[in-house]
């Protein structure tokens, strides 16, 4: 069983609630809790509150930073919250303490934790920097951010969640981690299903509120890319992406490429990226717990 943080600007892109759906369908999965970050941190909350309880899930929820350490706020709102009107969940949350929340919970379990990172890495960062033994109890840290081959994506070399807080991409690089694996963009966008295909193909209750979701990101996009669906399914399939050794680091100088990841492959790196996926082996096990 993984024990598993899940921090997430969900409300935004479609792919955050349809990772959430799949943690909370996943058995192996123990979601120990939910902090979201970015614009309207309340509103992602009400979010993530309505898809746990379509799953009959009561998981705690806490709201999280809002605004980016030192960038300009690119993300200030969670579209999606126009779509919960039909959806029980949550309104009432803790503010202030998903930093708390992920500290004192990664202490009561060292060394058992996967903190999985899907949007800007503001919390993450803050957690990091307010106690800097925390990446160490940590098991390991899963992160939905960067850009490491040359295959297309829609940001050129860039990838949005380290686009959006720069500074905290570097901090959360920078810490000591036991494992850190990152899923980047020039992988996820290899993982795609088009409107038609997407509002056919799921059918479990929890996928009713992401349904309607969807409607919101589908009035500007066409399709649906699962970015941070895969970096969650690498933490029970790491056959799905194939990961190399190697350090990253992140470029926050004022300019153009501020943002940008750097790759260096090394046998004895600190960090993992993948930079290969098997799509197959995605979508099966995807599909293989989200319509049951």
């Amino acid at each position: 069983m993984e024990k598993i943080i899940f921090d997430t600007d969900i409300g935004s892109d479609i792919d955050d609630s349809l990772c959430l759906a799949y943690l909370l369908k996943q058995p192996a999965c123990q979601l120990l809790g939910i902090t979201t970050v970015s614009g309207e941190p309340a509103k992602r909350a009400m979010l993530a509150s309505a898809l746990c309880k379509a799953a009959n899930k009561d998981i705690p929820i806490y709201p999280g930073i809002e605004r980016p350490l030192l960038a300009p706020q690119r993300q200030p709102a969670a579209q999606q919250a126009s779509a919960l009107s039909k959806w029980k969940f949550e309104k009432d949350f803790e503010m202030n303490n998903a930093i708390d929340f992920m500290r004192s919970t990664i202490h009561k379990y060292p060394g058992e934790v996967t903190l999985l990172a899907v949007g800007p890495m503001t919390n993450v960062a803050l957690l990091f920097s307010i106690e800097p033994e925390i990446p160490s109890l940590l098991k390991r840290l899963v992160v939905m951010c960067g850009a490491f081959t040359d295959s297309p994506t829609n940001y050129g070399p860039r990838e949005w969640n380290a686009i959006c807080d720069p500074h905290a991409a570097a901090i959360m690089y920078n810490a000591a981690v036991p494992e850190c694996k990152s899923v980047g963009l020039d992988v996820t966008c290899q993982i795609t299903i088009n409107r038609s295909d997407f509002l056919h193909s799921f059918t479990s209750e929890i996928m009713k509120p992401v349904l309607d979701f969807a409607q919101v990101w589908f009035q500007e996009q066409e399709k649906i890319t699962f970015h941070d669906p895969l970096a969650a399914a690498v933490i029970f399939n790491d056959k799905i992406c194939g990961f190399e050794k190697g350090n990253i680091s992140v470029n926050t100088d004022d300019g153009g490429m501020c943002g940008q990841t750097r790759w260096e492959p090394c046998v004895d790196g600190r960090h993992e990226a993948a930079l290969s996926v098997d799509i197959t082996a995605f979508f099966e096990e995807y599909m293989k717990f989200i319509n049951a």
